[in-house]
């Protein structure tokens, strides 16, 4: 499953660097887009896609998801909004 997410995230990057290098407005703004999608799924992948309990300290559970990726993603979405906003 790790393969596929990374070869999609890589994907949105070369086609967010295209994008990017475009002279059109509209491109550039779906470039950004695309680039900041493809670091959400790169640092999920690397957070292990793995599933397991909500991380709250409970008796008899010792397999748990780890909730820094998400907050990762979720900062990054926040900033990406901004960059978009910016343009």
């Amino acid at each position: 499953m790790e393969i596929i997410m990374i070869v999609l995230a890589s994907l949105l990057f070369t086609t967010g660097v295209y994008n990017l290098l475009q002279k059109q407005f509209l491109r550039i703004i779906i470039g950004t887009a695309l680039i900041s999608h493809g670091a959400h799924l790169f640092i999920l992948t690397m957070g292990k896609l793995k599933r397991g309990a909500s991380p709250i300290e409970a008796h008899g559970v010792s397999n748990y998801t780890d909730p820094l990726p998400q907050a990762l993603i979720l900062t990054s979405i926040v900033i990406s909004f901004g960059v978009t906003s910016f343009y």
